[in-house]
């Protein structure tokens, strides 16, 4: 045998799997296709790396067993993840909603934690090592990698798949662990992008456009759920966090709800200006909560030159409506190559909750992203691979 296990994806599950086995004293060889460990970990939060979120528990997280991760969350807590880290000299700094960053450090100081770990430890990291094929032996895996055109065979008794998921292929994502699933019978749960921008078309298409840049805070929601956050225009239509978080729980066809001014009440504010100065313009009271161009862009709606004391009952009901429930219909959205996780995976009935493991298949390990355990955005999904990196090496 080469190792005690291998471990295929060396992104954030992979690395804390190493580290984990490392601490445990079992040898392990991490083999990644891509030229450097960690190529999600080097892009996230724009290369500052939200490497978890304060808040984290199972109710961030969208599955079909929504049961599924309180185990490894008792496992592995937030307070594992941060002393963790505090450890090797990286102290979080909460941006916002429990976000926690490196504080003056970065994407590159989090990966090298892991990579210096495994150096300590003597665990291999193979990258530029694409596997072509697994076979699955008595009591042990035989993984065929090629490296530089050679083929390479490597051997184990207990094997990891945590490849990650479809999303941003161009950093090397692929379908390997869906596939690798499918082929030994495992089930599937239907998969498609999330935390992804979503797009406009048709006859909105160009009043979305021409606000391009421009954010706003709202309250976005459907019948499931709302999220309180910035909104972002975009020439071909919505993103920003609230947009990338509903876009989680949004299906093609549905509509969406969009609050426009969530800490407010704008028939009060109309009430209000109306006693104060009811020659003051809509366009004038909206200015003090939306940019210039925002308030323009209402006008196509609204009568942004009527004083607010000479609006009827009809015109109050229809900015009321308008400001706070304005509803969007997107078209679909940008596809894995802008979305930051996938929804969907293997079937977590498919593994054991407290370890794992395959159930169909003793020794094989699934953790990560590949399987069907979709966070929130704000560092959910980091908190994710660390603790199913973490279970699965107590049980190598």
């Amino acid at each position: 045998m080469n190792a005690d296990a291998i471990i295929i994806g060396a992104g954030a599950c992979g690395l804390m799997c190493a580290v984990q086995a490392g601490y445990l004293g079992k040898k392990v060889i991490v083999l990644e296709k891509n030229e450097k460990p960690g190529a999600k970990i080097l892009i996230s939060g724009g290369g500052r790396c939200n490497y978890t979120n304060q808040f984290a528990s199972a109710e961030q997280f969208i599955s079909a067993n929504p049961h599924f991760v309180k185990s490894s969350f008792t496992q592995w807590t937030v307070d594992d993840t941060i002393n963790f880290f505090e450890t090797y000299g990286i102290n979080g700094k909460e941006k916002t909603l429990g976000q926690l960053f490196p504080d003056e450090k970065n994407a590159k100081d989090v990966v090298q934690v892991f990579t210096s770990i495994c150096d300590d430890f003597g665990q291999e990291i193979r990258c530029n090592a694409d596997v072509k094929d697994i076979e699955i032996l008595d009591n042990h895996f035989q993984v065929t990698y090629e490296k530089n055109g050679k083929k390479i065979v490597l051997t184990a008794e207990k094997l990891v798949i945590s490849t990650g998921g479809l999303p941003i292929p161009k950093m090397g994502a692929t379908d390997f662990a869906l596939r690798f699933a499918r082929k030994h019978g495992l089930k599937i749960v239907e998969t498609a992008p999330a935390l992804v921008p979503l797009t406009i078309t048709g006859k909105d298409e160009e009043w979305f456009a021409q606000l391009s840049g421009n954010s706003v805070f709202c309250e976005v929601s459907n019948d499931q759920i709302s999220f309180e956050e910035n909104i972002l225009f975009t020439h071909w239509g919505l993103s920003g966090p609230a947009i990338l978080q509903i876009s989680s729980f949004w299906r093609r066809g549905e509509v969406i709800n969009i609050n426009l001014l969530p800490h407010h009440h704008i028939v009060s504010l109309l009430d209000e200006e109306r006693r104060l100065n009811g020659k003051t313009l809509l366009s004038t009271l909206l200015n003090r909560f939306y940019t210039k161009k925002f308030t323009e862009a209402l006008g196509k709606f609204l009568p942004l030159g009527k004083p607010v004391a000479s609006l009827t009952n009809a015109e109050i009901h229809l900015i009321e409506q308008t400001i706070h429930e304005f509803k969007v219909k997107p078209a679909g959205d940008k596809g894995y190559d802008k979305a930051e996780v996938m929804r969907g995976g293997i079937d977590t009935n498919e593994i054991s909750s407290k370890t794992l493991e395959c159930k169909k298949i003793p020794n094989l390990f699934f953790g990560g992203e590949c399987l069907d355990v979709t966070g929130w955005l704000g560092g959910y999904n980091f908190q994710w691979a660390w603790a199913s990196g973490f279970v699965i090496a107590q049980n190598l």
